[in-house]
């Protein structure tokens, strides 16, 4: 196994920490300390707690890795939000 290649594994996002990391409960029932990528930064894509994501991990520390993807409309266990809209008046 190259030292640049990545495992990764699905999982749910079972809480929200300070500065960008996240508990990640994998399918295979392992709990991972994630953080957001840099382009899901960049784009600002928000993760919040019951979001499926894909998480990278390296093999040396799997008790870390760092959140790729996060699947568009599955969430488990937390209602649909509403986002609310704000109009700047001039």
């Amino acid at each position: 196994m190259a030292k640049e290649e990545m495992l990764e594994f699905e999982g749910v996002v079972t809480d929200v920490l300070p500065d960008g990391h996240f508990r990640v409960k994998l399918d295979n029932d392992h709990e991972v300390l994630a953080y957001t990528a840099g382009k899901m930064r960049k784009f600002r894509i928000r993760t919040g707690a019951g979001d499926r994501v894909i998480v990278e991990m390296s093999p040396y520390d799997l008790t870390r890795g760092r959140i790729s993807f996060r699947h568009k409309g599955v969430q488990l266990g937390a209602p649909p939000t509403r986002r609310q809209t704000f109009v700047r008046k001039r």
